[in-house]
C-alpha cells in the first residue's frame, strides 16, 4: 500500500521536473519511481543508504533522503538522479509529499491512528461512526484505558516492551502520547474488569521495573462501553495519576473509580480549601499536631475508629491511645471518637495534603 503512496506523489511531480525520482525500501529495492522499468529492481549503490549518517546525503549518482528522519533504522529512502542543488531542492519537496500522503493514509485507514485521534479529541463525534465502519471497528465492546507514565526519564524501549506486552494490534492499541506518557486501549472480555485491569497493571509495573529498571505508576479509567467514551476514559486515567500523587503516592497504580473522595477534593478551588481549613481547625492548624500524634490517629482510622484494637496494634496500653486522643481533641477541637468528627478531621488532612501539593507545584 506504501508504494502506491509513493508513486500517487512521484506522478504528480513528474510534471515539474525531468529528473528520475524514486522510493528504495529498506532492502534496496525500489517500489516506486518515475521511469517505471526501475520499479523492482535493486540500487547499486544502496549499501551508502545503510551506512548513511545524516537524513539527506549524496553518493556518487544520486541525492537521497530518509523518509524515517532516522539514518540508523529506516523504512524508505527518497531517491532523485543528480547531486547538485537542483537535486538537493527535489528530493526534499518529495520527501515532504511523501510523508504527508503517508501520515494522511495513515490517519484514514490505520486503527491505531484512528484511537488516538479519539482520546486525542482530534475527530467529531460524529465522524467516529463514519471511520470507525470504514475500518470495520467494532464500536460498542468494553474497552479499558490505563496510562503508564515514567517517573525517571522517557526511554523508548519501555514503549517498545509495552507494545510486545500486547501483540494483538486489531484489538490492543499502545499509543505513545508524550515522552513518558504511554496509553494502552485494551479490550475487555469478563466483566471483572476492574480487577483484572488492577492486576494487569501491576504485572507491568513489576515487569517495567525488573526488565527496563525503570519505575512507573498507572492510572486506569473507568470502562468505555463504546468508542466515543475513550476520551473521557483517559482524562479520568490522567486524574487517577494526578490525585493519586496526592492521596496514594505510595501506589504504582491507581484505579479512578477507587479515588473517592480525593476525586472531589481535587476539582476544589484552593480558596474554598483554605476557607474549609479555618472553618474545621478553629482553635489550631493541623500544624499544631506533632508526627507521632497524627501516625497516631492516622493508625486509628485504619483500625476503623476502634480503641482497642487500635491500641493492640500500637502495643500501647487502651487508656494511653484514650489520653492521645483526648489530647487532639484539646487542640483541634474535634473528638476522633464521635463519627461526624472522625469523618471532618479526616477530610480536613485530606485537603490540607491537596495544597500541600498545589503549593509544591508552585516552585
Amino acid at each position: 500500500m506504501s508504494s502506491r503512496i509513493f508513486q500517487g506523489v512521484i506522478v504528480q511531480m513528474k510534471e515539474a521536473t525531468d529528473r528520475v525520482i524514486g522510493v528504495v525500501d529498506e532492502q534496496g529495492f525500489v517500489i516506486a519511481c518515475s521511469e517505471l522499468a526501475t520499479i523492482g529492481t535493486r540500487l547499486e549503490d544502496f549499501s551508502a543508504v545503510a551506512d548513511a549518517t545524516e537524513p539527506l546525503f549524496t553518493t556518487a549518482e544520486r541525492t537521497y533522503k530518509i523518509l524515517s528522519g532516522s539514518a540508523a533504522r529506516f523504512e524508505y529512502a527518497v531517491f532523485v538522479n543528480g547531486t547538485d542543488s537542483l537535486a538537493r531542492g527535489i528530493c526534499i519537496l518529495a520527501a515532504i509529499g511523501m510523508n504527508e500522503a503517508s501520515t494522511n493514509f495513515e490517519e484514514k485507514h490505520n486503527k491505531a491512528a484512528f484511537v488516538k485521534n479519539i482520546i486525542s479529541d482530534n475527530i467529531l463525534p460524529g465522524d467516529v461512526y463514519v471511520r470507525a465502519k470504514e475500518l470495520h471497528f467494532t464500536t460498542d465492546v468494553p474497552r479499558a484505558v490505563l496510562l503508564v507514565r515514567q517517573l525517571e526519564g522517557n526511554d523508548i524501549a519501555v514503549l517498545e516492551h509495552v507494545q510486545n506486552r500486547f501483540p494483538d494490534r486489531q484489538h490492543d492499541f499502545v499509543l505513545s502520547v508524550s515522552e513518558s506518557d504511554i496509553v494502552i486501549i485494551k479490550e475487555l472480555t469478563t466483566e471483572d474488569a476492574s480487577e483484572q485491569m488492577c492486576a494487569l497493571a501491576e504485572d507491568l509495573v513489576r515487569d517495567i521495573r525488573e526488565t527496563q529498571h525503570i519505575e512507573t505508576v498507572i492510572g486506569i479509567g473507568t470502562t468505555a462501553r463504546h468508542l466515543r467514551e475513550l476520551a473521557d476514559r483517559y482524562k479520568e486515567a490522567q486524574v487517577a495519576i494526578d490525585v493519586g500523587k496526592v492521596f496514594e503516592n505510595e501506589k504504582p497504580v491507581i484505579h479512578y473509580e477507587n479515588l473517592g473522595i480525593g476525586r472531589i477534593i481535587y476539582q476544589l478551588p484552593v480558596t474554598l480549601c483554605e476557607m474549609f481549613l479555618s472553618e474545621a481547625f478553629k482553635k489550631n492548624p493541623i500544624e499544631a499536631l506533632d508526627d507521632d500524634t497524627l501516625d497516631t490517629i492516622n493508625r486509628f482510622f485504619e483500625n476503623n475508629l476502634n480503641v482497642s484494637e487500635t491500641a493492640r496494634k500500637l502495643y500501647v496500653h487502651r487508656n494511653t491511645l484514650v489520653y492521645r486522643l483526648e489530647k487532639v481533641k484539646k487542640i483541634t477541637g474535634l473528638d476522633l471518637r464521635e463519627f461526624e468528627d472522625a469523618i471532618l478531621f479526616k477530610v480536613a488532612v485530606m485537603v490540607k495534603q491537596y495544597l500541600n501539593s498545589q503549593n509544591s507545584n508552585k516552585f
